[in-house]
């Protein structure tokens, strides 16, 4: 088998089942399986999974074991020679696996591979590719200053290499992933990239990011910015010092003092739980001409919507059942007015699913039946 994808779930249904829909379309040409280790949800994802992607290997944990133990559960059950660690909060489209995969296997000495992320406005997310935070670097992020925390001299939508990429999406090969130890589990949710990535390093690997290739992170649903946010991720910053870095005892205490005194104490991040609802104009992009919305003012094909100027504070409503997950992401990715917002109706059109944040959870509509 070529290929192992594993999401690791907690409490993300609707976002799990538009990911999943996507992943199965992407990998048509590939010999894969997907593997949803469950993180002891309390929505409905179990059942879920169970009516609707049989196919799919569900492991279902009875707690909340985090990123890093889930995601290291789900390779042990892993059959393929490459692994895929993908965010249930993600979108692919129908060529990512495809060429993400082909380039693993082109260059063996790459250990892990990621692609640009963006957000559901379709605005690039700078995580997708960082530097390594020596102690220095993250003083100045635990200060908000960025400028070194990104790795800024490699173009958003360019090919190479890069120190650190982000758990949302990351390709690897299997018995590289083993090697390197996998996630290391005293990370409970964040920071086990960072440390991963850097262990890559570490053993003479490279890692590489391609930015021509975009997937959508939600991000909100896995990534809500309160202060359990800014404790569990400088608290894991300060792991990933204690581990890395015990030579320079001066520069360690620094950080870990701002960070778990200083800043958790002082900093205020609002966990706003809102979407934007308010564009006036909502327009249904479909290619079933039979297909319509009772909430939506307009409803054109694909063809039209690239062929002509748009209202501002439009909202685009995506049919993902007529529609390709590329050209979806291509559209949004080029189209990041703050005029536009986007929301994708799910296959069996009783839900709509997006996010104009992504910092607060997204916005899951129930459709009634026609």
């Amino acid at each position: 088998m070529d290929l192992s994808i594993i999401i690791l779930n907690y409490n993300a249904a609707a976002f799990l089942e538009l990911c999943l829909y996507s992943v199965f379309k992407a990998v048509k040409n590939i010999d894969a399986e997907v593997i949803v280790v469950d993180n002891d949800s309390t929505d409905h994802s179990i059942e879920m999974l169970q009516n609707i992607f049989p196919q799919v290997k569900l492991i279902a944990n009875h707690e909340n074991l985090g990123f890093s133990k889930g995601n290291n559960i789900g390779v042990q059950h892993a059959q393929g020679d490459y692994l895929c660690i993908l965010n249930p909060d993600t979108i692919v489209g129908e060529t990512v696996f495809d060429e993400v995969l082909a380039f693993a296997k082109a260059n063996p000495q790459i250990a892990f591979t990621t692609t640009q992320l963006i957000d559901g406005t379709g605005s690039y997310l700078p995580e997708s590719k960082r530097n390594v935070p020596t102690p220095q670097i993250a003083r100045q992020k635990i200060l908000s200053n960025d400028s070194k925390y990104y790795s800024s001299h490699l173009p958003k939508d360019e090919n190479g290499e890069i120190e650190v990429l982000v758990g949302a999406m990351m390709v690897c090969k299997k018995s590289v992933y083993e090697k390197l130890g996998g996630f290391d589990p005293m990370y409970f949710m964040y920071g086990e990239d960072i440390d991963l990535s850097y262990t890559a390093l570490q053993h003479g690997y490279h890692n590489y990011y391609l930015g021509k290739l975009k997937v959508i992170h939600f991000k909100g649903e896995s990534t809500v910015k309160d202060r359990k946010y800014l404790e569990r991720f400088y608290g894991a910053m300060g792991l990933f010092y204690n581990k890395h870095f015990k030579k320079s005892k001066i520069e360690k205490a620094l950080v870990e003092n701002l960070a778990l005194k200083g800043i958790i104490a002082a900093k205020s991040i609002e966990n706003e739980n809102v979407v934007n609802t308010n564009s006036s104009y909502k327009v249904l992009v479909t290619n079933d001409n039979t297909l319509q919305l009772e909430l939506c003012d307009e409803v054109i094909t694909y063809e039209q919507l690239c062929s002509r100027e748009h209202s501002a504070q439009t909202q685009f409503i995506w049919d993902t059942a007529t529609l390709s997950f590329d050209e979806m992401i291509n559209f949004m990715a080029g189209n990041t007015s703050s005029q536009y917002t986007y929301r994708f109706l799910n296959v069996k059109r009783n839900l709509i699913i997006g996010s104009d944040s992504s910092s607060s959870r997204g916005e899951v509509k129930e459709l009634m039946p026609q």
